[in-house]
């Protein structure tokens, strides 16, 4: 779960909900992300069963990385998670605007 439920686990499963994609692109897509901790994130949820690495014969060689079919089924679900923040995220800013106001100088 730790690995699923990363700050970058749920960025990177996310992006390959789309599709399958190369490593430069996936960085690109996921904002913020260094090539390091991308490697890392991408390698664990391969191991979890979650990621396929593909190398492409190709010149120079490349690496695409894509869902299993249990990627795509825990995807899924975190996509559509993203979508309803995303909908609403108006609401979040509001409700935090709210509780800072009534917890300022209340100690957090």
């Amino acid at each position: 779960m730790q690995d699923i439920t990363s700050r970058w686990g749920v960025l990177a499963l996310a992006a390959l909900h789309d599709g399958p994609h190369r490593f430069g692109e996936l960085r690109r897509r996921v904002d913020g992300v260094s090539e390091r901790m991308l490697a890392q994130t991408l390698q664990r949820l391969e191991r979890d069963g979650l990621v396929a690495r593909t190398v492409l014969t190709q010149i120079p060689p490349a690496v695409e990385y894509t869902l299993t079919d249990l990627g795509r089924a825990t995807a899924a679900p975190l996509v559509a998670l993203i979508g309803v923040v995303e909908h609403r995220i108006d609401e979040v800013m509001t409700a935090r605007a709210e509780y800072d106001r009534r917890t300022a100088g209340a100690g957090g």
